[in-house]
Order: structure tokens, then sequence, then C-alpha cells
């Protein structure tokens, strides 16, 4: 059933004080970018600002905006994923590779205890900080999936069309971006 708008809901002049915070901490904890996110929602309002002659109105206005958002989120690691990637010929499997052990890990690199059954406020926003930072970290195409997959939750065919690159080679970059993002955490902060 639809949802009942009120006027003033498609009264685009209000959409930046109703909506804009919202959608620009959900745009920042995407891209990590003050400027990059700022660029994002203001597209966003554009785009719905264009079309608002089609909004069929079946969900709330901020369900519409965020959806468009969300799409301008993918567009752009789509057209980072496209540009020169680094060189990730410096990843370095923390799997054995001897024969026998293959897929064991190496016991220097093997995951740490993160101790996180103690649940503080502050220590989990400290969390957050450190994997937008080592989220930074991550090659553009690496970030790009482990975004749009973990959490976007976009599907991996889409991701893979989306991004062009094949299903074996986006589950690589998957797996590895995951062993990054966690080597990252343990010497950043867990290491401190």
């Amino acid at each position: 059933m639809p949802e009942k708008l009120n006027s003033s809901d498609l009264n685009p002049s209000s959409w930046v004080d109703t909506h804009g915070d919202y959608l620009y901490n959900y745009a920042w904890s995407r891209v990590q970018s003050k400027e990059l996110a700022e660029d994002l929602v203001q597209d966003t309002f554009v785009s719905a600002l264009n079309s608002l002659e089609s909004f069929r109105r079946e969900s709330a206005v901020r369900t519409w905006l965020l959806s468009i958002l969300r799409r301008k989120v993918v567009d752009h690691y789509r057209k980072k994923s496209t540009q020169n990637e680094k060189d990730i010929s410096g990843f370095v499997s923390p799997f054995e590779d001897a024969k026998g052990v293959e897929g064991h890990w190496i016991l220097e690199r093997a995951p740490k205890d993160w101790n996180l059954d103690n649940y503080n406020p502050l220590r989990n926003e400290e969390f957050q900080k450190m994997i937008e930072l080592c989220l930074s970290l991550l090659p553009e195409k690496w970030r790009s999936v482990f975004v749009l997959k973990v959490m976007e939750e976009v599907e991996s065919s889409v991701i893979c069309k989306e991004l062009g690159c094949t299903s074996s080679n986006f589950w690589v970059i998957l797996h590895r971006a995951r062993l990054q993002l966690r080597e990252c955490v343990e010497k950043k902060w867990l290491n401190e």
C-alpha cells in the first residue's frame, strides 16, 4: 500500500533541511570524502528535482532520495574502477604455500583476538574511524568491490557487470580486500 505523503514532502525547497544531513552521512560513510559526499548529495537532489514528475509516490521521499544516492555511489565506484588500478603486486597472502600446508595461516599473520566482547560506545566510534581509514588505504577497485558488496549489499552479479570483472576475479578481490582490512585494523588499532 503506498505511503501517504504530505504536500510538504514533495516540496524540493524542504529537502535539504529535512533529508540533507541523513543523505550526507550515508554518502560520507561510503566514500570517506567530505567533498565527494557533498557532491553526491547535491547530484542526488538535482536528479530528484529533474525526475520529480516521474516519482510514483510509492515510497517516502527520503527512501526515494536514498535510492537515487545509492545509485550515485555505485556509479562513482564503477567509474573509479575503470581508471588505472594501483599496482597490487605488493599483496602478500597470509597463507602458507608449502606443500601439505596450503591454506593454513602463516603464524605471524594469523588473525588476532579483537576482544570485542565488551560493548563500549567510545571504543566502537574509534573502531569505526579505523575501518574508514583502512578502507581509504585499499586500492580503488578493492574498495569499490568491498563497499558495494558488504556495505551496499549489491548483488555480486550486478557488481561484476558494473565494474567489468569476472565472477572469479570479483571473489578474489573481495577476499583480498577483507584480508587487507583485517591486517590494517590489527596493525593500526590492536597494536597501539
